[in-house]
């Protein structure tokens, strides 16, 4: 793929899409492009945030693991969707394991970089922040769900 279509591609994500051309082509030239079998781990909780990743195609299940009851999915990504900048941005080890449920395509950006662009670009951190409390608000329903009499 050229970095003109690569650009093309890292325009389509909301996060990036309001970023000057210059740092998309940066970012783009920056960034590694890797592919996951389904079934392929991409992080484990616990790891060292060293990057985030921006998922071009397919599913990828986000899972916690619990004290003797082995592995809880939370939550699934899926194109379009950014995951593991929470490591990067509060300085934790990853708080979830990411794991391919299907083929997938990511672009691994670095936490360098990743910080870079957000500090630059207002519009991103605040498309970030949006990312951010949607996902919260995601995962309190969800485990709201799994706590309630009805799910026992």
């Amino acid at each position: 793929m050229s970095l003109e279509q690569e650009v093309e591609l890292i325009r389509r994500f909301p996060i990036f899409s309001k970023i000057t051309p210059a740092k998309q082509k940066l970012l783009c030239f920056s960034s590694e492009r890797l592919t996951y079998a389904a079934g392929q781990e991409i992080f484990r909780a616990g790891a060292v945030g060293d990057a985030c990743y921006v998922v071009i195609e397919g599913t990828i299940d986000i899972s916690v693991d619990l004290p003797n009851k082995g592995s809880l999915v939370i939550g699934s990504m899926g194109s379009n969707e950014i995951m593991g900048e929470i490591a990067i941005f509060g300085h934790v080890p990853r708080t979830a394991t990411a794991t391919a449920k299907t083929k997938v395509e990511v672009l691994r950006i670095s936490a360098d970089l990743f910080r870079s662009v957000i500090r630059e670009n207002p519009d991103a951190a605040i498309e970030l922040i949006r990312i951010l409390a949607a996902r919260l608000a995601n995962t309190t329903a969800h485990l709201s769900r799994l706590s309630s009499p009805a799910a026992a």
